[in-house]
């Protein structure tokens, strides 16, 4: 695996994507770029305060609109756990990089989330977290070039997995 290569990892809100996406990215010598900074930057609000302001399908075109716009360059890009919902970013990472899903179960999700509950999901208030992980998950799965599983390991261990998983997938 080199660092010329573009990575792009998605999975559920509390998979670590931003977590192992930094360590990755710093192992690899390549930048790190998080779409959910970026959406924060251009908005100049945190991912809940524009759920608040707005509503979930306002974060998700603002998603979509970052994703398509940005540059794609060499790197570790850490998406919105939303980003499975459009089919044209999907297509663009696709293409563009190697697609890891960092699959996490619904227990180590809900833990997760439970020690940052202003993360900001993008989804309707009438869902549970039970039907938005039932709903995304086929769609990671869709996608993914590459799928680790998250529930155990410390993040530097979860790169190693990561790290040997590409290289399998590069040959």
């Amino acid at each position: 695996m080199s660092s010329e290569q573009v990575i792009s990892l998605i999975g559920f809100p509390g998979s670590g994507k931003s977590t192992l996406g930094v360590l990755l990215a710093k192992r690899l010598g390549t930048d790190f770029v998080d779409t959910d900074i970026l959406i924060q930057n251009q908005e100049k609000a945190t991912l809940a305060e524009i759920i608040e302001r707005r509503d979930h399908v306002y974060l998700r075109q603002l998603e979509e609109q970052v994703l398509l716009e940005m540059p794609i360059h060499s790197s570790v890009i850490s998406t919105g756990g939303s980003v499975v919902y459009s089919s044209k970013v999907m297509a663009r990472l696709a293409s563009a990089s190697t697609v890891v899903y960092l699959s996490a179960s619904l227990d180590t999700v809900e833990f997760r989330i439970s020690l940052a509950p202003d993360r900001g999901i993008a989804s309707s208030k009438e869902q549970s977290l039970t039907d938005i992980y039932r709903e995304r998950v086929p769609l990671y799965e869709r996608w993914a070039n590459v799928t680790i599983s998250v529930d155990n390991g410390t993040p530097e261990a979860l790169v190693d997995q990561l790290i040997n998983a590409l290289d399998t997938a590069s040959r």
